[in-house]
């Protein structure tokens, strides 16, 4: 490697990754997925030296081990985990031949010089999305900067930023998203400290190694994956009704605990067809992640009202896109009628003078079929199976008008 190691704990992955991972790993430890890159920008090539680097950075990744005192802090803040699953993670590592980079484009929806797909049991393969996706950007930018360039404007710029929450913007509770897409390691760790001391309502970080490292609270429930694998990953199921049968898991498994719920994987007007009053009542909010946010946020308004619940209990959670001036507009509109808590990744983890790099990395098989997130919006669907996918709305299409 020409980089320090990027990754030096394998408790630095999202929150979410653990509360799915403990359900993973007690009712679909035998579920079979596969992972697939995908890079938005236009114009973003990697060179073969930044390839070879990917990759000689993933296999350091895949040699971490959790330690015992990783696991103790784990247990005490997380006390909704099962005793198996944190002595399984106890013994439990990264497996290097599950992953595959490539400079070739030999995988749909890649001509930016890298390819990555991943596969394995779902167990092992989840917790590879957000390191992989975290090493392929602080790779790219150090590789094409850098490794300490662009630093000194990230400072200055996050300063100007909390500076207008302290005299210009009142955005309510928010979290630091950004670990998939931060600039660097070192970066995000100054970035949360920095947060912590300074910034206005902040609450914590979905990077869980640096909720620890800055003893502040590690946020998240779920990521779409989940309602992918559950809904989809068995065909004896009709995949609209996807979100009834992940409602009925996460709320067995965790009762009266059950978090924000993801409300958009296969479009949120089907996830309110099974979001009956049990639900809305059990799950203490719901997240935004595609589609208008003021649209969003009406909707799931009315459906509380209509189900009689009062939606001055419940949290609406905006993720998507989000910077501090679209955060002070949705909170002007709609703190008062609800709780208004916001989680906010690129624009925290890499504002610098350049554009972002906009990659994810989905689930696109699961028990070796098809699977697919429809998203509020076209530009988020994910699938390499477009009869799959036409089946999917079909079946969605039909729940809706039945």
């Amino acid at each position: 490697m020409k980089l320090a190691p990027i990754f030096t704990s394998l408790l630095s992955n999202d929150a979410y990754k653990y509360n799915m991972g403990n359900i993973i790993f007690k009712r679909f430890n035998d579920y079979v997925t596969t992972w697939s890159f995908k890079c938005r920008n236009i114009d973003v090539k990697f060179t073969s030296e930044m390839v070879r680097e990917i990759r000689e950075q993933i296999d350091h990744f895949c040699s971490l081990k959790f330690t015992d005192e990783e696991l103790e802090w784990l247990k005490v803040n997380f006390p909704w985990l099962s005793t198996g699953y944190i002595n399984f993670l106890k013994y439990w590592h990264p497996d290097k031949n599950e992953i595959y980079v490539n400079t070739n484009d030999i995988i749909p929806y890649n001509d930016c010089g890298l390819a990555i797909e991943s596969r394995g049991t779902w167990l092992n393969t989840s917790m590879y999305e957000i390191p992989i996706l975290a090493i392929v950007n602080e790779v790219y930018f150090a590789f094409k900067n850098g490794v300490r360039a662009n630093e000194d404007v990230f400072i200055e710029k996050t300063r100007e930023k909390v500076n207008r929450i302290k005299t210009d913007l009142v955005i309510g509770p928010f979290s630091e998203f950004g670990l998939r897409r931060r600039y660097s390691s070192a970066t995000q760790d100054w970035l949360v400290g920095y947060l912590k001391n300074n910034a206005p309502n902040f609450v914590g970080t979905s990077n869980v190694y640096l909720a620890k490292r800055h003893n502040v609270k590690a946020v998240g429930t779920m990521a779409h994956e989940f309602i992918q694998c559950i809904g989809q990953g068995d065909q004896m199921y009709n995949p609209a009704y996807s979100n009834k049968l992940v409602m009925e898991v996460w709320t067995d498994e965790y009762q009266t605990r059950n978090g924000i719920y993801l409300t958009d994987c296969i479009k949120t007007d089907t996830f309110l067809k099974d979001f009956n009053l049990t639900y809305a009542t059990l799950f203490s909010g719901v997240r935004h992640d595609s589609g208008n946010p003021y649209t969003w946020a009406d909707k799931i308004l009315k459906h509380y009202e209509s189900l009689g619940i009062d939606p001055k209990t419940k949290t609406l959670l905006f993720s998507d896109s989000l910077n501090f001036e679209k955060a002070a507009d949705l909170y002007e509109e709609y703190e008062g009628k609800c709780h208004v808590a916001f989680g906010i990744g690129t624009y925290l983890s890499n504002d610098i003078n350049e554009e972002p790099l906009n990659i994810v990395m989905k689930v696109t098989e699961c028990n070796n079929h098809s699977v697919a997130k429809i998203s509020d919006v076209d530009g988020k669907c994910m699938c390499r199976d477009f009869q799959y996918l036409d089946y999917l709305k079909r079946c969605i299409d039909w729940r809706l008008k039945h």
